[in-house]
C-alpha cells in the first residue's frame, strides 16, 4: 500500500526519506482524510507532524489523520489524530476508508482491525463497505463523565443524549437543524466541564422512524461534513429516545450514512472515495518533529 518506499531507519529517527513521505488523501460521506502507512516500521506520526499536514493553507489538510500499523492478533491496526495535534479514540469514516482499501488491495472480503475501541470488523456486502464500530459505552464514568448522570438526559443545555462510541458524543435533538448555530454552539458544548476530555457534538432533526438529518462538531478539529463515530452515536441516541428504529438513515452536511444498531455493535456503511495520493516534501516543515 503506502509503505513502498518508506524507508525504515529513516522512520524511526522521526526523518522523512530522502525523496519525501507518502501519503494518501481519502474522503467518506466529505469526512477527508490524510491517510500513512507504517506497517514494518516505527509509527510516523507526532502531534507536530499532524499540525503541519492538517493546515488547509501549508499542509494537505484533513479532518482526520489514520496511520496504518501492523496487527498483533489482527490484519492491520489504526492510529487516529486530530488535526489539532490530538488524537482522536476512533474514526468511523476513515476506518471504512481503510477497510476498503485493504480489502480492494488483497482481494478479501473481511478485515479486522485492531484501533483503542478494541478489534473492529469490516466486510463486503457486494459494493457496500460496512464496519463494526462495537457496542455504544453507556456507562457515564466511561464516556467518560466528569460525574454520574443520566445519559438520556444530560444536564446540559437542550437536553442532550450522552454516548460513547470511542470518542464521548453529546446528542442533540433538534426541531429545525438550520436555525441551530453549530460552530458556535458546538464549541461551547466541546468543553463543557462534565466532559473531562471534551467532546463531539451532534445536532439532529428527526424526519421519521427510520431517517434523520445530522450536522456535527467534531472536538480539536470542528465543523465537519460528515462524523461515523458521531453517526453511530446519533443511531444509539435516536432509538434510545424513542425516536427511531435501530436502522436508520441519516443525512450528513456531505451526503448519506446507513447505520444498523445490532446486537453485537453498531454497524455503518456509506460513500468513500479516493481522491489523491502524494509525498510530503523531504523538509516539510516539522518533518518527524
Amino acid at each position: 500500500m503506502l509503505r513502498e518506499g518508506l524507508i525504515c531507519a529513516a522512520m524511526q529517527t522521526r526523518a522523512f526519506p530522502p525523496d519525501g513521505l507518502p501519503f494518501r488523501k481519502m474522503h467518506g460521506a466529505g469526512n477527508d482524510f490524510v491517510i500513512l502507512d507504517s506497517r514494518g516500521m516505527a509509527p510516523v506520526c507526532t502531534p507536530g507532524l499532524a499540525r503541519a499536514v492538517g493546515d488547509r493553507h501549508r499542509g494537505v489538510g484533513f479532518d482526520q489523520l489514520a496511520e496504518i500499523r501492523d496487527g498483533e492478533n489482527c490484519d492491520i491496526a489504526l492510529d487516529f489524530w486530530n488535526s489539532d495535534g490530538s488524537r482522536a479514540g476512533a474514526c468511523g469514516n476513515a476506518t471504512r476508508c481503510v477497510a476498503a482499501e485493504w480489502m480492494t488491495e488483497t482481494g478479501q472480503d473481511r478485515v479486522t482491525i485492531r484501533t483503542t475501541r478494541g478489534v473492529l470488523r469490516g466486510e463486503m456486502r457486494g459494493e457496500a463497505v460496512w464496519v463494526n464500530m462495537g457496542p455504544p459505552v453507556l456507562d457515564w464514568a466511561q464516556v467518560p463523565l466528569a460525574r454520574e448522570v443520566d445519559l438520556l438526559h444530560l444536564p446540559i443545555a437542550g437536553d442532550p443524549c450522552g454516548v460513547g462510541m470511542g470518542n464521548p458524543h453529546a446528542v442533540f435533538f433538534v426541531e429545525d437543524i438550520d436555525a441551530v448555530d453549530v460552530a458556535a454552539r458546538g464549541a461551547e458544548v466541546e468543553h463543557d466541564p462534565l466532559y473531562p476530555e471534551a467532546t463531539n457534538v451532534e445536532f439532529v432533526q428527526v424526519r421519521s422512524h427510520d431517517e434523520v438529518r445530522m450536522r456535527v462538531w467534531e472536538r480539536g478539529t470542528g465543523i465537519t461534513l460528515a462524523c461515523g463515530s458521531g453517526a453511530c452515536a446519533v443511531a444509539v441516541a435516536a432509538h434510545r429516545r424513542g425516536l427511531t428504529g435501530r436502522h436508520v438513515r441519516i443525512e450528513v452536511d456531505g451526503g448519506w450514512l446507513e447505520l444498523d444498531w445490532r446486537d453485537d455493535g453498531v454497524w455503518m456503511t456509506g460513500p468513500v472515495a479516493r481522491v489523491f495520493e502524494g509525498r510530503l516534501a523531504p523538509d516539510f516543515p516539522a518533518a518527524g518533529s
